[in-house]
C-alpha cells in the first residue's frame, strides 16, 4: 500500500460522485494515498452521496459548507457544463483562496476555470481515465496561472499513485481526452469483439474473455518494457504464410487502422466543444 503523501491534518474533497469521481476516490483510498478520514465527497444527488458513504466510509453530502474550511485540495469531477454552478456553490460555501483545485473536466480550459472562479486559487487541469480504480490510470496534467511547481508536483504524485502521470502543454488536452480519456472504451469494444471471435471458433465465453484480457495485458507490457515499436513487435508474431498475417489482412480489409485513428480524432473534436 502506498504511504500517504499528504500530512494527516490535510484533506481532499471530491466534487461530483459520478463515474470518475468514484473511480478517483476508490483509487486514492485503495492505494493508500490518503486515509478515509482525510477525504470527503459531494454530489447534488443524495443517493450518490449515500453510495459514497456506504462504499468508501467517507463523509459525503449535498451540502459541504462545513468541509471547506479544512480542505486543501479539491478534485472537480462534475460534467463540463456544470462548471459554473459548481464554482458558484464553492464560492458561496466559503472556498478559501489557497485551496488548490484540480479539474478533470473534459474540454474545459484552465482559462475558463480561472474566469469562473474569479479568484487566485491555484488550478491544475488533469485528464485521467477509469483504470485508476485498479492503479493503472493514465493522467496528463498542466498548471494554471497561480499554481506553483510544488503544487504541480503534488498533483503528479497523487495521480502517479493510481497509475501513470505526465505533464503536457494544455494545447494537447483535447487529443489526450480522445486518446486516453475515452481509450478504455475502445479497448473494451475490441476485447469484446475478439472474445466473440473466440466463441465463434468454439471457446467457452469465460475462457475467451480470460485469454483476451491476458493477451491485451501482455501485449501492452511488451510495448512498455521493451521500448520497441508496436509494428516491430507485430512482425515478431507474423511468420511467412502463417495464420497471423491472414488475420491481419482481414483487419486491414476492414480498415481497422483508419477506423481507430478516426475514432480518436472524433472524440478529440467532440471534447473541444464540451464546455
Amino acid at each position: 500500500m502506498t504511504q500517504s503523501i499528504l500530512p494527516t491534518n490535510k484533506t481532499l474533497g471530491v466534487i461530483g460522485a459520478g463515474v470518475m469521481g468514484r473511480a478517483l476516490v476508490q483509487g486514492i483510498l485503495s492505494r493508500g494515498v490518503l486515509p478515509p478520514e482525510q477525504v470527503w465527497a459531494a454530489d447534488k444527488i443524495e443517493a450518490s452521496c449515500e453510495r459514497m458513504r456506504a462504499d468508501f466510509k467517507i463523509q459525503a453530502a449535498t451540502q459541504y459548507k462545513d468541509f471547506l474550511p479544512d480542505t486543501d485540495i479539491l478534485l472537480l469531477c462534475v460534467k463540463p457544463r456544470g462548471l459554473k454552478s459548481a464554482v458558484d456553490k464553492l464560492k458561496a460555501n466559503g472556498l478559501r483562496p489557497h485551496t488548490m483545485i484540480i479539474s478533470i473536466l473534459a474540454g474545459v480550459s484552465i482559462a475558463q476555470i480561472e474566469e469562473a472562479l474569479g479568484t487566485q486559487n491555484p488550478v491544475i487541469r488533469a485528464m485521467t481515465n477509469t483504470p485508476c480504480i485498479v492503479g493503472e490510470g493514465m493522467t496528463c496534467i498542466c498548471a494554471g496561472t497561480h499554481a506553483t511547481g510544488e503544487q504541480l508536483a503534488l498533483t503528479d504524485a497523487i495521480f502517479h499513485s493510481v497509475g501513470k502521470c505526465m505533464t503536457l502543454e494544455e494545447t494537447h488536452f483535447d487529443a489526450v481526452t480522445g486518446l486516453s480519456g475515452s481509450g478504455p472504451a475502445y479497448l473494451y469494444l475490441i476485447m469484446e469483439a475478439l472474445a466473440d471471435g473466440g466463441v465463434r471458433v468454439g471457446l467457452p465465453r469465460h475462457a475467451a474473455l480470460e485469454i483476451v484480457a491476458q493477451t491485451v495485458l501482455g501485449a501492452a507490457k511488451m510495448v512498455k518494457e521493451t521500448g520497441r515499436h508496436p509494428a516491430a513487435l507485430r512482425d515478431d508474431v507474423t511468420t511467412p504464410a502463417g495464420c497471423t498475417i491472414g488475420a491481419l489482412l482481414v483487419m486491414e480489409d476492414g480498415k481497422i487502422r483508419s477506423v481507430l485513428a478516426r475514432a480518436v480524432e472524433e472524440a478529440a473534436k467532440i471534447a473541444s466543444g464540451l464546455a
